[in-house]
């Protein structure tokens, strides 16, 4: 099992490109399923869960090909099973999407139910709540999921009993091929949810109020193919400006959308950052300042963003003064905590778990840590970074699920890590 090692001490300093979007990305490889011709994507991240998905759809028939260019050419009428196996459904929790675009498309589907980050519970109840209000009969039998329509999907109203990303993505694209008009109501309003609408509706289909509360789909017959590419992935963008600030250094990304990361860029400047933003670009400077203890609470978009908090967490572990972290999403999203404290970070939790007060210190000090999904690792290598001595971070496959060559990029920024096999 590969780990990163890591030599701290670094300051991060230099320039990067933002990848498009991986939670846009294997949305919009589920939803080429409902295409009736060539779906291109291009400047596709090489990312273990963009993998996952592209071998789902060839477990299922469909051909992919990727070029050297990483762009994707899917070819969704080649599609020959309409079942999507556990084994890799259980490996990454979107790829259930794939569910409604099969039902709207084919008239029926058997998909297992999914899997990811061991980060608290995710259930897909708004999803079947949503497909069964358009007409599908849903079924559960060992652990599948098994719907089916007679004729199309019917629209209808739904509303969600709470902002959910992956719900109201799925009943997009369900809602998309069906008869009639649908409207989704208390919507998540995420930048990739309005990729999601951009793509669908280059296709040919009629979508609405992506980005707010409510969207209106009105269903086509059927849908073309196209090219389309991604938006950037303000998380990974979070990420490398929290890891920047973090050492006191400096960093310039490319292709970044400011307006996507609000809520992160507050709470930099408040942590004493001094950030640029233009033309597509952001720009942090912490001129070899140590950062200052800042206090976060998550929330759906767009407030802070929970995907974020482990790597603020590491920030407030060195930064001057005391914090509260409060995570509202996810019950069990705290795991990195014991992993920080064993390189001298000073954490304690409180509310049941869904507070952490963080008091910080001069430095942390290097040591093996153990990844517990994709965004503690995140949180672990800045940690690494940062910290006097060597640290090795195991488990890594987590981090390879959302960023995409890390330790190739954090070189070219100045950090000292490698890659070895464990």
């Amino acid at each position: 099992m590969a780990l990163l090692r890591i030599q701290g001490g670094s300051v991060i300093d230099g320039q990067i490109t933002a990848s498009s979007a991986k939670n846009s990305v294997i949305n919009l490889i589920a939803a080429a399923l409902l295409a009736d011709g060539v779906v291109t994507l291009s400047n596709v991240p090489h990312l273990r869960d963009v993998s996952t998905m592209i071998e789902l759809l060839s477990n299922m028939g469909v051909i992919v090909v990727v070029n050297d260019r990483m762009e994707l050419e899917i070819h969704p009428n080649t599609i020959s099973s309409l079942k999507a196996p556990y084994e890799l459904v259980k490996t990454m929790r979107a790829s259930f999407n794939v569910l409604g675009p099969l039902i709207a498309r084919y008239g029926e589907a058997e998909v297992s139910l999914p899997g990811g980050c061991a980060i608290g519970t995710r259930p897909v109840d708004q999803h079947l709540k949503g497909l069964r209000a358009l007409g599908a009969d849903i079924a559960m039998h060992e652990g599948y999921v098994k719907g089916s329509v007679q004729g199309r999907l019917r629209g209808a109203r739904v509303v969600f009993d709470f902002s959910t990303v992956g719900g109201t993505e799925h009943l997009m694209m369900a809602a998309a091929l069906a008869e009639g008009v649908t409207l989704l109501e208390n919507c998540a309003k995420e930048p990739e949810i309005i990729d999601l609408a951009n793509f669908l509706n280059l296709l040919g289909a009629d979508i609405r109020g992506a980005g707010t509360s409510q969207i209106r789909i009105e269903g086509a017959e059927r849908l073309d193919g196209g090219a389309f590419e991604a938006v950037s992935d303000r998380i990974e963008v979070g990420t490398y400006l929290i890891a920047a600030a973090a050492t006191g250094g400096r960093l310039e990304i490319c292709n970044a959308v400011a307006e996507h990361n609000s809520a992160l860029l507050e709470k930099l400047r408040e942590a004493g950052a001094e950030i640029l933003t233009n033309e597509g670009k952001i720009s942090l400077d912490m001129q070899g300042q140590r950062p200052r203890a800042v206090n976060i609470v998550t929330g759906p978009y767009p407030a802070f963003p929970t995907d974020l908090q482990a790597q603020m967490m590491t920030l407030n572990c060195l930064a001057e003064g005391a914090c509260s972290i409060q995570e509202t999403i996810f019950e069990n999203r705290f795991m990195h905590v014991p992993e920080l404290a064993r390189m001298g970070a000073e954490i304690q939790l409180q509310n049941n778990n869904s507070v952490a007060l963080v008091k910080g210190v001069g430095e942390l000090i290097g040591a093996p840590v153990m990844a517990t999904d994709l965004r503690a690792s995140a949180s672990l290598v800045i940690a690494g970074i940062a910290a006097s001595g060597e640290t090795t971070v195991d488990r890594v496959y987590h981090i390879d699920r959302g960023y995409q060559q890390i330790e190739e990029r954090l070189q070219r920024l100045g950090v000292d890590i490698k890659r070895e096999a464990g």
